[in-house]
């Protein structure tokens, strides 16, 4: 059972243990990272949303999760909810979807979540992508904000995905950029949500844009200050 007051965390969730987890996540996820958190303030505090980000490593979640500055739920590949590590992830509040199967449990879970004022991330790619570039999206996202009346947060993520051919690098830098808060088109039926879904991409992509040049410019910096001394 939930403790008292956890209307924003799924049934069986503990938010002891949701807290716990997070400072899990912002203590001991970011260490072998030199992690750049930009736009944190554009996080909602209070009410629903539905966070999108973009999905290239397996430490893009646990990273997120814990430097987000409110309760958040996410959507978790099904596989992960095994042994210890399952019961783990239930207990701090996250939920398991199986990727490929039309099952609405794990959606009507998170749309009861937004629906008492929490927060659900949810990366739209459906799985992870060699470049991190959202060249597709899924609906999952945008039936949730439609379904609930949320609002959408999208996220852009770089440098926690290793090149390839490349061997472990040493404290490698990692950018977050957080966009501003979108609401989504509300028009009925399929083509709606194939439009509402569309933009939760198109926002997504562009943010992903606005990072690289903004990852290029402070490169550009530095080596202008390491030429310059």
């Amino acid at each position: 059972m939930s403790e008292p007051g956890e209307g924003d965390l799924p049934e069986g969730a503990s938010r002891r243990m949701h807290r716990f987890g997070r400072w899990i996540g912002r203590t001991f996820v970011r260490l072998p990272y030199r992690t750049h958190v930009h736009h944190l303030d554009r996080v909602p505090r209070t009410g629903p949303l539905v966070l999108v980000a973009n999905h290239s490593s397996l430490i893009d979640g646990p990273l997120l999760f814990g430097m987000l500055p409110r309760e958040a739920v996410f959507l978790v590949k099904h596989e992960m909810f095994k042994g210890p590590l399952g019961w783990f992830l239930r207990r701090i509040g996250q939920i398991p979807v199986r990727r490929g199967e039309p099952d609405r449990t794990p959606l009507l879970a998170a749309v009861r979540v937004l629906r008492a004022g929490g927060l659900v991330a949810v990366f739209p790619e459906g799985t992870r992508s060699g470049g991190g570039d959202v060249a597709k999206a899924e609906h999952g996202a945008a039936w949730l904000a439609r379904t609930s009346g949320a609002r959408m947060l999208p996220v852009a993520c770089r440098g926690t995905r290793r090149p390839e051919g490349r061997g472990r690098r040493l404290l490698p830098r990692v950018d977050v950029l957080f966009g501003e808060p979108v609401t989504l088109p509300v028009a009925k039926g399929r083509a709606g949500l194939t439009a509402a879904t569309e933009q939760v991409r198109d926002e997504l992509v562009g943010l992903i844009a606005e990072l690289d040049g903004l990852i290029a410019g402070t490169s550009e910096s530095d080596d202008a200050r390491g030429k310059q001394a």
